[in-house]
């Protein structure tokens, strides 16, 4: 399998405060990998860092084999990201939000690709509300719907079924299986519900103040520990100083 992430010593500090410690992993094309932590682990800062929103301390990210942020604008048209606790423009309804992200990233026949995502996360309710005026729930589908627009190679998903009704969470999992399967989408999640993990991630890695302290299937971490689940292994990691 192609390697299609490679972080290599990643680390970013805040004055004395190091938020990502000299992280490094690689996700293979196909893989969905969860990356895993308790609040503050430093999962987000590591995300932010792969799509080039912040600027490493030190270390390297490659994409697809190209460096990142040298390369940026080719990768970033096969990429997209996804995260509940990303707000977009407030004051645009939700199809000029769609159909704006769909022309940025120069999605053919944007309006066909844009009413099947509709469709599908059963948007078409408030397709024409303003953003802004959405429940945490709606704009988490819309949010959703904005990151599958461009057909990534590579997506990124921050707690992609916060606020969600179990029927759409249902959905979304069983989507992006089916994603994995017939296109070979590569997925990096970030979620605390094991449940999800152990339903859909090939592999987890677990961060915890800033450095990876585990990694493997969510089978082989649930016997390296002797625990009954992913969620008891989640607890004993959360509680231990690295």
């Amino acid at each position: 399998m192609q390697t299609l992430l490679k972080v290599s010593n990643l680390t970013k500090t805040y004055g004395t405060f190091t938020a990502v410690n000299n992280i490094s992993f690689q996700v293979q094309e196909g893989e969905i990998l969860g990356l895993l932590g308790p609040n503050g682990a430093g999962k987000t800062t590591t995300i932010q860092m792969i799509l080039g929103l912040i600027i490493p301390t030190s270390g390297t990210v490659k994409i697809f084999g190209k460096d990142m942020p040298k390369n940026s604008h080719e990768i970033l048209q096969q990429v997209n990201f996804s995260s509940a606790y990303v707000s977009l423009p407030t004051n645009l309804k939700v199809w000029e939000n769609l159909y704006t992200f769909a022309r940025l990233y120069e999605v053919p026949n944007y309006k066909e690709k844009v009413k099947e995502l509709v469709d599908f996360f059963d948007i078409t309710p408030f397709f024409d509300k303003l953003y802004g005026s959405l429940s945490s729930g709606q704009s988490t589908r819309v949010n959703l719907a904005k990151s599958l627009l461009n057909s990534p190679r590579l997506l990124f998903l921050d707690e992609p079924t916060s606020s969600l009704d179990p029927d759409i969470a249902d959905r979304i999992r069983k989507y992006l299986k089916q994603v994995q399967k017939e296109k070979n989408v590569t997925i990096v999640y970030t979620t605390h519900n094991m449940a999800e993990v152990e339903e859909l991630c090939d592999r987890a890695i677990f961060i915890n103040e800033g450095k990876i302290v585990t990694e493997g299937t969510p089978k082989e971490l649930i016997k390296k520990f002797g625990l009954k689940d992913l969620n008891e292994v989640f607890i004993k990691l959360a509680r231990e100083e690295t």
